[in-house]
């Protein structure tokens, strides 16, 4: 990894870009501003170090064809997306496309920051240790099999009542899993149940 990490921030959100490189510039590192995609995806080249934070609802290119292009132009950075919008399945989407973490508007400054350290960390190639993950494992083991499928449906990005109709079972029965599992994951969120099943796919 370079002696010093450039943050491409992509977002058409001017406030937003200004936050976020007010916010990095101050932790040390270079950042970089694009409000288009396709800005980005002109300035980029494949030797690029760093990692890439990017809205996943944008103007012509948004988050997921930006993880598209990247890919055909073989560029490698780590991608962290971002949405106003609470949509699970874009984020859900977007992590199996590659992108390593995702945060809901607004985000916690702290959580975000985290993320681009360990983005970092992982594209240096010096794997962080994998104690997270074993936890991860751990409590999606306390799960009965009902939860585990309940769980699935909600990173297919389904409501509640899709659950229960392809399982045969009531919505109030699906609400009950759902906020089991909520408490055996320790999530505090939708946001951070997803982000925890995914990021255990993706290491595992």
């Amino acid at each position: 990894m370079a002696l010093d990490p450039t943050v491409h921030i992509v977002d058409d959100d001017r406030a937003i870009l200004d936050s976020l490189s007010l916010m990095l510039t101050a932790e040390g590192y270079t950042v970089r501003t694009y409000e288009l995609a396709q800005t980005f995806l002109a300035a980029i080249r494949q030797d690029d170090c760093g990692c890439v934070v990017t809205d996943v609802r944008m103007p012509e290119i948004g988050g997921l064809e930006l993880l598209a292009a990247l890919k055909r132009q073989r560029v490698s950075m780590p991608v962290i997306v971002m949405t106003a919008h609470g949509d699970i399945p874009l984020a859900v989407a977007a992590m199996r496309q590659g992108a390593v973490d995702f945060f809901e508007k607004p985000f916690d400054g702290d959580a975000l920051l985290a993320s681009i350290r360990e983005a970092l960390i992982r594209e240096s190639g010096e794997e962080p240790p994998d104690a997270e993950t074993c936890m991860i494992q751990e409590r999606l083991a306390t799960l009965s099999m009902r939860e585990t499928q309940v769980l699935a449906g909600l990173l297919k990005g389904q409501s509640n009542k899709i659950i229960a109709y392809e399982l045969g079972i009531s919505t109030r029965t699906v609400e009950v899993h759902r906020a089991n599992v909520m408490t055996k994951m320790q999530a505090g969120s939708l946001s951070d149940l997803v982000r925890m099943a995914l990021a255990v796919k993706r290491d595992g």
